[in-house]
């Protein structure tokens, strides 16, 4: 437990740097560390403990993070003035740190939606997918005649939502791009979240309904109708013809009760946005925690963000539980160098300027902060965009840094939970499963706490260890998969956060 009377956190004996954790003004004696500041450090931001010659590792987590790209002096802050990337070898030594996974007794539960195929849900909606940007508009409608005042009749629907994105025509119909379009469409049609689906396309555009539902397996139904706007007549009457097909599916949604159930059901997705220097060290250690204990209780977490995990791989490829889902992880950073790299980019664009902000120099000292959210137990399993995630226990999913495109793929793949960890501040929700943002400083939520619906900055204030954060977040966790609402639900946030991972040519 940090103590509130120290002014910086070490992380590891062996770091070249501690953690301010308020703003340090030259001339501060860090008597813990025998050093004197010079100049001005903000919160959250490197503090040097030893002297680094040029070209010289350093290292925070016991992990390096950059060298130094000029001599740096015991008690001078240590950021894009003075550290900067550099190439070094990992050892990916595959399953070193593999471990049995011993499971809780007695099983955690929480109140969920158990549907007539056995599949659990967090929450009850229907949803309105939109196969091309043309269909968006009609796809709004729809949903927008729903207010809370229809919807009064139906205490048991969560709401109606449209789910729209700004592709679907103009692309290679064999192409990658299309295939994760579908893919991720796919998995939205199926989520146990949504009591009821329609499809609308206008008609003519490349990513045809027809071919969408013969990709994905999916079959017409009552619970899951498609039409097009050329088949309907126009505007007016697809929004009408929509109406009709919500409002008779609507009886059918309200006619659900929650029950208690396994945790083993709930399927986490983990994010983290506008990331600070207290993000590995407050909010993602402690989500990794809450997801050790779900792992345990048998239930799932989806660690995603390929870019914001590069330079850490080794410490995962390290719990792979075989080679073989090792190697599809370093095959998936190998993918993405190719990738920027085509694009005349590199990886260490990340982390963004707030990220640099608030203390993250490189993308290395980033991504090691971020996969602290994945816990410390065995990786079962990597998937591609938006696949379905079928494995139990923490698993790795390939998608883009950018929260909304990440999280769009880990909810195509089955998440009906997403956690977010953020030091900057968000404001962000994902439809149809709710959304958890968690603070990494006390600052932050002082100043969003509307957003926000855990502080974990209290780490960080030496008032509350990293257990009692880990076990409160797990209890909001079961909470919130029960039907309390998130801050984000509260506000109507959901909607237009759906962005399917846009990849190819536009033609």
């Amino acid at each position: 437990m940090v103590t509130a009377a120290s002014p910086t956190i070490r992380l590891h004996p062996n770091d070249d740097v501690v953690i301010a954790r308020s703003q340090l003004v030259g001339g501060t004696r860090l008597g813990d560390e025998n050093v004197t500041v010079s100049g001005l450090v903000p919160p959250g931001h490197k503090v040097a403990t030893r002297a680094l010659k040029k070209g010289d590792p350093v290292k925070r987590y016991n992990q390096i993070i950059g060298f130094a790209s000029r001599d740096i002096a015991p008690g001078e802050h240590v950021h894009l003035n003075n550290l900067a990337m550099g190439a070094f070898d990992r050892d990916y030594a595959f399953g070193a740190d593999a471990r049995p996974t011993v499971p809780a007794a007695p099983q955690a539960t929480f109140e969920g939606i158990v549907r007539p195929d056995g599949r659990v849900a967090t929450r009850n909606y229907i949803g309105i997918l939109s196969t091309v940007n043309c269909s968006a508009t009609v796809a709004r409608g729809i949903a927008g005649h729903f207010t809370r005042e229809r919807l009064a009749r139906w205490p048991n629907v969560d709401g109606v939502v449209a789910l729209t994105h700004g592709s679907g025509c103009g692309m290679d119909t064999q192409g990658e791009g299309m295939q994760l379009l579908r893919r991720t469409l796919g998995g939205y049609a199926r989520h146990a979240n949504f009591a009821g689906v329609l499809m609308i396309g206008l008609g003519c555009e490349a990513n045809q309904i027809s071919s969408l539902m013969g990709a994905e397996g999916l079959a017409e139904g009552p619970l899951l109708q498609t039409f097009s706007i050329q088949d309907t007549g126009g505007t007016a009457r697809t929004i009408a013809h929509g109406i009709e097909l919500v409002e008779a599916m609507l009886p059918h949604a309200n006619q659900v009760h929650r029950q208690t159930v396994p945790a083993s059901h709930i399927t986490i997705g983990l994010q983290c946005g506008g990331s600070d220097g207290y993000s590995g060290i407050t909010a993602n250690p402690a989500l990794g925690a809450a997801v050790d204990m779900l792992v345990r209780h048998g239930g799932t977490a989806i660690l995603s963000e390929t870019p914001e995990i590069y330079g850490a791989e080794h410490l995962l490829t390290r719990r792979a539980v075989s080679r073989a889902v090792g190697e599809k992880l370093v095959s998936r950073i190998k993918w993405w160098e190719d990738y920027t790299t085509r694009e005349k980019g590199e990886m260490n664009n990340n982390p963004s300027p707030g990220n640099k902000a608030g203390g993250l120099t490189t993308i290395l000292e980033k991504s090691l902060g971020a996969v602290a959210k994945g816990g410390t137990t065995n990786l079962v399993d990597v998937y591609e965009y938006a696949e379905p995630v079928t494995a139990h226990g923490f698993v790795y999913m390939d998608t883009p840094g950018y929260d909304p495109v990440s999280a769009t793929g880990q909810v195509a793949g089955g998440a009906n939970l997403i956690c977010f960890t953020t030091g900057r501040g968000s404001a962000y929700g994902c439809a149809p499963a709710p959304s958890l943002k968690l603070a990494t400083n006390s600052q932050l939520w002082t100043r969003q706490e509307e957003d926000i619906d855990l502080n974990c900055g209290v780490i960080a204030d030496g008032t509350a260890s990293m257990d009692e954060v880990a076990q409160h977040l797990f209890a909001l966790i079961l909470e919130t998969c029960s039907g309390q609402r998130t801050k984000s639900e509260v506000h109507g946030y959901g909607q237009n956060e759906f962005v399917p991972w846009y990849l190819g040519a536009v033609m």
